[in-house]
């Protein structure tokens, strides 16, 4: 069952506490507060909130903690928590074909069981709305959409669905085997259903649906162009995979005559309405042509590094004005799960460029919310504390062993170990207190994951 809203004339206060608003001013406080009234974030200055609030059914003394927007998962593969720590040492294609026979053989259960791993992890490490790239869907699985919502539902958190597909198996020269695919007309009509059945354009929303075949590799030219089609017909927005890897380049040079930016472009990919994962291998012109449209980006430093694919340009994108926000991607490729690592790493291997200032703890903590809601489409919602937004927000303590001597709050939460999360807020409901999660049983879902994982290995 979904977590329902607070009540709109309750308030939450956070004072005493440093704050980061991600602002375009990136206005920060040393000691202020925030007021959250209802679901919307009513309040935010320097100094205590005003004592004359009513209907204060919690005021929280922020001493020695952070507050920063909610973070923002840009993509993710959920179904992959349970086939975590498999083909360790493998490029992207290799790795791909290791795995794709037991993706395979998931069902809804399983998916079910993965997806509130996922989201689970996603939750503890900061992060409040999280967009997943699910894409394979074998014939006998079930409603698999359905439980993955389902499953983060139950947790509380916004939710960015994206219904992917795979049509290009290996008999039409891709890279799944034939049994993980599926054809192109059902695709379409499973992906409108999908957006009818469950997105939702309002402002607080919590559930909205995206159109995401897999990659050029694994899906026909076809069913790019339709699926571009479908999505501008109904209103929602479009996500693959894109530049990833050297080996990507040379297959869509040899299959389609060109690189992977040309071939989006000429499939009516690229636009404001467009995100792409990755986005490793990109020229100048790659970048001035997401630039002058609008095109957003996924990046996600640690999945890469761990496949080798190499370093993002990410400095150039952001110089361009690029949409740049971050992804933990699947946690086959990352398994720790957590979104708030990703913004110490996005720092720390963007500099490997070779400059101390390419990319700063701010503009890490920017990518990973305000960044983020931009190439989610959600900027004017989510991202920043602002009066009026959704109350999404993380509560870090920063005044225990690891992070009290580190004299800059946000250094301490982009530079230092990942803190402590006291409290996260999603929608103005607390789904995280002092690091544990309050509307699931944390103990049943591993005990569920650990189930799955060792099922469906069994399936093999």
């Amino acid at each position: 069952m979904a977590v329902q809203p607070p009540r709109p004339d309750q308030r939450i206060v956070i004072e005493n506490v440093a704050i980061a608003t991600v602002d375009a001013n990136d206005t920060e406080y040393a000691r202020g507060h925030v007021v959250v009234l209802g679901n919307k974030i009513e309040s935010v200055g320097n100094g205590p909130a005003p004592q004359w609030l009513d209907n204060v059914v919690r005021r929280i003394n922020g001493e020695g903690h952070l507050v920063t927007p909610g973070l923002v998962n840009t993509h993710h593969h959920f179904y992959q928590w349970i086939t975590r720590g498999l083909a360790q040492d493998n490029i992207l294609f290799d790795w791909l074909v290791a795995l794709y026979p037991t993706w395979a053989r998931i069902d809804d259960r399983l998916v079910h069981a993965a997806a509130q791993g996922s989201a689970a992890a996603l939750l503890k490490s900061g992060c409040t709305t999280a967009s997943d790239h699910h894409y394979v869907f074998p014939k006998d699985g079930g409603d698999i959409l359905g439980a993955e919502i389902e499953a983060v539902q139950e947790l509380g958190m916004r939710f960015t669905a994206l219904r992917g597909s795979m049509d290009r198996s290996k008999k039409d020269g891709g890279l799944p085997p034939d049994h993980a695919v599926e054809k192109t007309e059902d695709i379409l009509i499973a992906s409108e259903a999908a957006v009818d059945k469950y997105h939702d354009s309002s402002f607080d929303s919590m559930l909205q649906i995206a159109i995401a075949p897999c990659s050029p590799f694994s899906v026909s030219t076809e069913l790019m162009r339709e699926a571009a089609l479908l999505a501008r017909r109904k209103g929602v927005r479009l996500h693959t995979h894109g530049s990833e890897t050297a080996e990507e380049e040379a297959f869509c040079k040899e299959l389609f005559g060109m690189g992977p930016t040309d071939y989006f472009e000429s499939t009516g990919w690229l636009g404001e309405d467009v995100w792409m994962a990755h986005c490793v291998h990109m020229n100048d012109s790659d970048i001035a042509k997401f630039a002058e449209t609008g095109t957003g980006v996924a990046h996600c430093p640690s999945s890469n590094a761990r496949l080798a694919a190499g370093i993002a340009r990410v400095p150039d994108m952001l110089k361009a004005g690029v949409p740049v926000g971050l992804g933990v991607d699947g946690t086959a490729s990352n398994e720790s799960g957590e979104l708030g690592t990703e913004l110490r790493n996005a720092l720390l291997i963007n500099r490997l460029h070779g400059s101390p200032t390419a990319l700063t703890g701010r503009s890490a903590l920017r990518l990973g919310t305000m960044g983020g809601a931009r190439v989610l489409g959600r900027q004017n919602e989510i991202g920043s504390i602002e009066v009026g937004k959704l109350a999404d927000l993380a509560l870090w303590k920063i005044d225990g062993i690891m992070h009290s001597s580190i004299a800059d709050p946000i250094a301490a939460l982009t530079l230092g170990a990942l803190p402590p999360l006291a409290l996260l807020l999603v929608n103005g409901n607390p789904v995280v207190e002092k690091g544990n999660l309050t509307t699931v049983n944390e103990d049943k879902i591993a005990q569920d994951c650990a189930r799955a994982a060792k099922e469906l290995a069994a399936r093999l």
